[in-house]
């Protein structure tokens, strides 16, 4: 299939998506309002029953431990901050939209996600370490958690050539969005800033879906996420955690350690940490259940 043909068939399924739901895009309307209270978030949200029981399960789970039951999502919102939560709803109404085995064909399922964890978990962990003001720190996992969106539509629209795309990948040891570029004529990264776009988020999370394999020509407004990102998601797939697809990395340069201002070995300190929590952040896939 020449390119033009690939980016329209990605595109055409793409357009097919089921839309989020109509209170998640009341609730990213809202929060970009930065005059808006808790008050404001919790009256958007209890209009939609499932996704207050989500946020509060999520809050109630072992992923945030706060060793006391929370009952009322007023007190949630004052709690973690409009931010988080925000980025809670989006993350879980995102999730499931694909949490299911048969939206997978050449990628496994199980696999994507545990590899989507483990750079929302680690990216969390690495803006915790570095100081990173407290309430935005979801905005790192959610961006690490929803990078990889775009290979979701490539390797269902375009299953048979996915193949292919991997498979050159493995036998040239090359990057897969590389593999992606020369079989599909684009890469997931393009085709998850076009699911960013019809779904209108936008922000930390749609520039990290966009931009961290090409973070060095990135000159927006959050850096600081999508480099960590970057390094997070060469993480996961240097220590095989999960599979995205991608067995030979691109590895960031020094230079985007020293843009962060941290060490390498920050990577291997917080290890045995992200394991654990990579467990506990299954919640979200569970959220459907």
């Amino acid at each position: 299939m020449a390119g033009s043909d690939n980016k329209k068939a990605v595109r055409d399924y793409i357009s097919r998506m089921p839309s989020l739901p109509v209170t998640v895009s009341k609730v990213l309307e809202v929060c970009n309002n930065p005059k808006t209270s808790p008050i404001d978030l919790d009256k958007v949200i209890q209009l939609d029953p499932v996704l207050m029981g989500r946020v509060l399960k999520l809050i109630n789970s072992a992923y945030y431990g706060l060793g006391t039951q929370v009952t009322s999502l007023a007190r949630a919102i004052i709690m973690l901050g409009i931010n988080t939560v925000k980025n809670l709803a989006l993350s879980t109404a995102v999730i499931d939209r694909f949490v299911d085995k048969g939206a997978f064909h050449a990628l496994n399922m199980d696999g994507f996600w545990r590899h989507s964890l483990c750079v929302g978990v680690t990216a969390k962990h690495l803006a915790k370490r570095r100081g990173v003001e407290p309430t935005l720190i979801e905005e790192y996992f959610a961006a690490g958690l929803l990078h990889d969106i775009g290979k979701i539509p490539l390797n269902n629209a375009l299953a048979s050539e996915y193949v292919r795309t991997m498979a050159l990948a493995d036998h040239e040891r090359i990057p897969l969005f590389l593999a992606e570029k020369r079989v599909l004529d684009l890469d997931h990264s393009e085709a998850g800033f076009v699911v960013a776009e019809s779904w209108k988020f936008s922000g930390a999370i749609a520039d990290a879906i966009a931009f961290h394999h090409t973070h060095e020509s990135y000159h927006g407004d959050h850096g600081d996420v999508v480099r960590t990102v970057a390094i997070a998601n060469y993480f996961a797939n240097r220590e095989g955690i999960g599979f995205s697809g991608n067995r030979y990395p691109d590895k960031p340069g020094p230079e985007v350690y020293g843009l962060l201002d941290m060490e390498k070995s920050m990577l291997e300190e917080i290890e045995d940490q992200v394991q654990a929590d990579i467990e506990k952040a299954k919640v979200f896939l569970k959220l459907g259940a």
